[in-house]
């Protein structure tokens, strides 16, 4: 990820320094560089808003200030919340105050007396990094933004799927590897007698008897063998003597590593042919 040279030349920079000289000297650095977006300031109470207004992509702070010193307002700018990542480089004479300020929230630091080469370069690296570590953030809420509308399509295509499932069908199901029903969607109580309140009710827990065995029989082998099964077709007998058939699918479902997890699918009674 690079940044264009126009980009950089192009960063807000503020200038704060009690000193008119010192003032006039970075400002003039500055614009011989290249950099066309120059602010400056010697009073450090009014830096906070201006950073909340303006949003600088360097603020060049000497530590040396009446009223409010450079670690004081280090601090101040800490409670902007919308600008979590400092931009601050500090001017100092005192090599003490060097990793005191570091430790404070500075990302670096340039020395006094000035060294041109020193101001240009750290200036220069301070900017590029400012403006990458920005271009991440946008990168980054760009990529939650996607994976949130992502989200949204997945959940309303699935509850499409839901919607169509229950006009194609009487119930959708879904078991464990155990046969414990994870999910049911229909009136499978109803229907088949099954109770699965808790979704932990299992084949063997049915209530209703009349069950016929050798068509159940072939349906637990095909779950055994991990097989899917269309429109399989079974029937019990009431205790009114009247027949009812119910005709389900199903397919099994595997993990990412091939594990089997479970089986899901959809039934349906079939009415008017008992």
């Amino acid at each position: 990820m690079l940044i264009a040279e126009a980009a950089i030349l192009a960063a807000r920079i503020l200038v704060v320094d009690d000193q008119p000289t010192n003032v006039t000297l970075l400002e003039e650095v500055l614009r011989q560089s290249g950099y066309t977006n120059v602010a400056s300031t010697m009073n450090p109470l009014e830096v906070c808003a201006l950073h909340r207004r303006e949003r600088f992509d360097l603020i060049l702070v000497d530590l040396q200030m009446p009223g409010m010193d450079g670690f004081q307002l280090i601090e101040a700018l800490k409670t902007n919340e919308t600008d979590p990542w400092l931009p601050v480089l500090v001017i100092t004479a005192q090599p003490g105050h060097k990793l005191r300020a570091l430790q404070a929230g500075a990302r670096d630091f340039i020395g006094k007396p000035f060294e041109l080469v020193e101001v240009k370069t750290r200036i220069r690296n301070m900017v590029e990094v400012r403006l990458l570590h920005a271009r991440l953030q946008e990168y980054s809420l760009g990529l939650e933004a996607a994976v949130e509308e992502r989200t949204a399509q997945l959940r309303e295509s699935e509850a499409r799927y839901r919607s169509l499932t229950e006009l194609a069908c009487d119930w959708y199901w879904e078991q464990d590897e155990s046969g414990a029903f994870t999910k049911v969607s229909g009136p499978v109580l109803e229907m088949l007698g099954i109770r699965v309140d808790g979704l932990v009710s299992r084949e063997r827990d049915n209530e209703v008897a009349g069950w016929n065995e050798s068509e159940r029989a072939s349906l637990r082998a095909a779950i055994a063998a991990r097989e899917p099964f269309l429109d399989f077709v079974f029937s019990r007998r009431n205790a009114d003597g009247t027949e009812q058939k119910f005709q389900v699918s199903g397919e099994p479902m595997f993990s990412r590593t091939c594990q089997f997890i479970g089986y899901r699918g959809i039934g349906m009674e079939l009415r008017g042919e008992a």
